[in-house]
């Protein structure tokens, strides 16, 4: 299949979603596809038989399809016109690869500009990472990078949260109270 991911900018990415499969050293049930234009220029479409790469030993990449091996049944796929997280419509600029969702509250965008604050590189906040960003979107405590800093308000509300204890509850707190000083 051909999914689409949303990034913290807006940036519509695709990803082939594969039959696991293992490559260098890994299973791999993901890759780039990188843009539209890439997956258009190969040809790669829904149900093809792909070559993969590592890029950089790291990254899967879909390098090309292997259209000798179709059925004739292989849908061509298309960018989708709504955002398929917030169903905001996506736009493309003049001269930009790249597709948008023009949604800037979108909880895919939300998620991912959080993750990237409180990350290591950012702020470091410690214990806070995608998948509380994650929940805290999804529950509604974060709609914006500042609503992080009034979480000690939901202490309560916090601790009532599957998978959040008083402990884990009470050092996400303090190491958000510790990022205010940096």
């Amino acid at each position: 299949d051909i999914a689409v991911e949303v990034g913290r900018t807006g940036v519509l990415t695709p990803r082939a979603v594969l039959e696991p499969v293992y490559l260098g050293g890994v299973t791999v049930s993901s890759a780039t596809l990188h843009n539209a234009d890439y997956v258009s220029e190969r040809d790669i479409r829904i149900g093809d038989t792909v070559v993969l790469k590592r890029a950089g030993e790291v990254i899967p990449q879909v390098l090309r399809a292997l259209p000798e091996l179709r059925s004739g049944e292989e849908p061509v796929w298309q960018m989708p016109e709504r955002c398929p997280v917030c169903d905001a419509p996506v736009m493309r600029y003049p001269g930009e690869v790249a597709y948008y969702c023009e949604n800037p509250a979108c909880p895919a965008q939300v998620v991912s500009r959080v993750e990237f604050f409180v990350s290591r590189g950012a702020m470091d906040i410690a214990g806070f990472g995608e998948k509380q960003a994650e929940v805290f979107v999804a529950e509604g405590l974060v709609r914006e990078i500042a609503d992080i800093y009034d979480l000690p308000l939901h202490r309560q509300t916090l601790l009532a949260m599957e998978g959040f204890g008083e402990k884990k509850v009470d050092n996400l707190l303090a190491a958000i109270e510790a990022s205010k000083g940096q």
